[in-house]
C-alpha cells in the first residue's frame, strides 16, 4: 500500500484538518463529531440541508458545503456510514427554524442511522425534518450494502439544484418534493478497470486482471453486474449508457444535466474522450445535453474507472444548476 498518509486510524480526522485549513473562509469544521458545516450555518428561515456518508469519496460530500448547495456533511469512517450522534449533531446545528432536508445515499447504514437521527431530533429538539433516499444506480438493485438500488451520481446533481432551491427560500415541503424529483429523474451506471484501496485494510477490495474490468461496479468495491473483457471507450460508453436510457426510459427530444465522472484514479484526458463517447451516443438517441459535468465528482479512493450520470432535466432543473454556488467542490456565478 502506497498512499501519503500518517497513522491509518488518522485519515479522516487529519483529512478535516486540511480542509479547514484549505477552505477556513467558507467551511468550519466540529471535530468531535467530524462534521463540516458552512461557516455562516444556521441561517434563519433557510432550510437545513445535510447529507453524509463514508469517507473516500471527495469531493463528495463535504466537498458541496457551502452557499448553494450543502449546510453541513458528516463525515464516516472510510467507507463507513456515519453514527446517529453525528447526524443529529449536524441537524440540530444547521436548524435555522425552517427544518431540515436529509440527503441519504441508500446504503443500509447511512438509511438506518439517519433515520435514527431524524427521529432523535424531532423528539430532543423539535426539528422538523425530512428525508430523500437516492437509489439511481441501474447496475443492481441490491448489492452488500444495500436493499435496493444504490445511490451514487445523482447524489451530485441532487445536492446542487435542491442547495439552489434551498437558498431561495424554499419551504422544507417545497425542498423535499424537488428532492424526489431529482431522484426519480437521474439513473447512474459506472465500471471499474482496477480496485482500490482502504487504508485499514491495507490491501485491495477485489483483484482484477490485466484484461479485465468490472462493470456496474458500486462506489464501495462493491460488485457490478458482471466483469466483463476490457473494452474501448466507444465500447465501455455504450456499455453504461445504453442501461441508462433503457431504465427510465429516456425519449427523442429530452434533455438532460449529464455528468462522466471519475472514480479517483483516471485522469482528465481519459474522462473528456469518455465524455465525447457520451455526447456522440445521446445525439445518436435525440437526447440533448443542457449542461454537464467531467471529472472527479463521487470517488472511490484511487479506483481507475468513470460513471455516468443521466438527470432528465427540464427549464426548472436547468434554472437551479445555473443559480450561483460556491463550494470548494462546485463554485460558478458567486
Amino acid at each position: 500500500m502506497k498512499k501519503l498518509i500518517n497513522d491509518p486510524a488518522d485519515v479522516v480526522a487529519e483529512a478535516l484538518v486540511g480542509m479547514e485549513a484549505a477552505h477556513g473562509d467558507r467551511l468550519r469544521i466540529d471535530y468531535e463529531h467530524k462534521v463540516i458545516y458552512r461557516k455562516d450555518a444556521p441561517r434563519q428561515g433557510k432550510v437545513g440541508l445535510i447529507s453524509g456518508g463514508g469517507s473516500g469519496h471527495e469531493p463528495l460530500h463535504g466537498g458541496y458545503v457551502g452557499p448553494g448547495m450543502l449546510d453541513a456533511a458528516c463525515c464516516g469512517e472510510v467507507f463507513t456510514s456515519p453514527v446517529p450522534d453525528q447526524l443529529l449533531a449536524a441537524t440540530t446545528e444547521v436548524d435555522g427554524g425552517a427544518g431540515v432536508l436529509h440527503i441519504v445515499k441508500n446504503y443500509t447504514g447511512d438509511v438506518m442511522n439517519f433515520e435514527m437521527a431524524a427521529e432523535l431530533a424531532a423528539a430532543e429538539s423539535a426539528v422538523e425534518v425530512r428525508s430523500v433516499v437516492v437509489d439511481d444506480d441501474v447496475a443492481v438493485q441490491d448489492s452488500l450494502y444495500t436493499a435496493g438500488r444504490r445511490g451514487v451520481g445523482t447524489t451530485v446533481i441532487l445536492e446542487k439544484l435542491v442547495g439552489a432551491a434551498a437558498e431561495s427560500g424554499r419551504s422544507l415541503d417545497e425542498v423535499a418534493a424537488l428532492a424526489d424529483r431529482v431522484n426519480a429523474a437521474g439513473r447512474s451506471m459506472g465500471l471499474a478497470l482496477t480496485s482500490c484501496t482502504v487504508p485499514a485494510a491495507g490491501k485491495p477490495t477485489f483483484e482484477l486482471g490485466e484484461d479485465e474490468m468490472e462493470l456496474g461496479i458500486g462506489i464501495h468495491g462493491e460488485p457490478g453486474r458482471k466483469r466483463v473483457p476490457l473494452a474501448s471507450a466507444r465500447e465501455a460508453a455504450q456499455l453504461l449508457v445504453d442501461p441508462i436510457l433503457t431504465d427510465l426510459p429516456y425519449g427523442t427530444g429530452d434533455s438532460v444535466i449529464a455528468m462522466v465522472n471519475g472514480m479517483g484514479g483516471t485522469p482528465l484526458i481519459e474522462l473528456y474522450l469518455m465524455y465525447g463517447e457520451v455526447h456522440r451516443l445521446l445525439e445518436q438517441a435525440g437526447i440533448g445535453i443542457a449542461r454537464c459535468l467531467v471529472g472527479n465528482y463521487i470517488t472511490s479512493l484511487e479506483m481507475a474507472g468513470c460513471s455516468v450520470t443521466l438527470v432528465k432535466a427540464d427549464d426548472e432543473f436547468v434554472d437551479l444548476w445555473d443559480a450561483p454556488v460556491n463550494t470548494p467542490g462546485l463554485r460558478w456565478g458567486a
